[in-house]
């Protein structure tokens, strides 16, 4: 079976679902470089919306902050094991991708459901 090319996680509240969601999100922007421009990550609230990024941010930071891979955070295990990478080659991956997306913040594109539909009833709406 072929993945599509989007993901769907559907969970009730207090379940992890914005654990889940950065944790896939770093996942597809530390496997290859400018990703995070090709990402629409939606949610329901503001709220979530401005965990979701803050979360992102500061786990790239602390990956790239990293100085002893054997305590390094859980999170950098399985991302480290799931992507077949080197501690060292994450850190560097973690460093640079957070440049990248502070550099083009812009483009680091997650948003509510409601603000992405409006998005698009504005641009087609002539």
């Amino acid at each position: 079976m072929q993945d599509a090319p989007f993901k769907i996680y559907n969970a009730s509240a207090g379940s992890g679902k914005t654990h889940t969601l950065t944790k896939e999100y770093l996942k597809i922007v530390l496997s290859s470089r400018n990703q995070f421009k090709k990402i629409l990550a939606i949610t329901f609230t503001n709220k979530a919306v401005n965990e979701m990024k803050s979360r992102i941010l500061k786990t790239l930071f602390d990956f790239g902050s990293v100085s002893d891979f054997s305590s390094a955070p859980l999170l950098f295990r399985e991302i480290a094991d799931e992507l077949h990478l080197e501690d060292e080659t994450l850190k560097s991956l973690a460093k640079k991708t957070l440049k990248e997306i502070l550099h083009n913040y812009a483009f680091f594109d997650i948003s509510t459901i409601d603000k992405f539909t409006h998005r698009l009833i504005r641009t087609f709406a002539k």
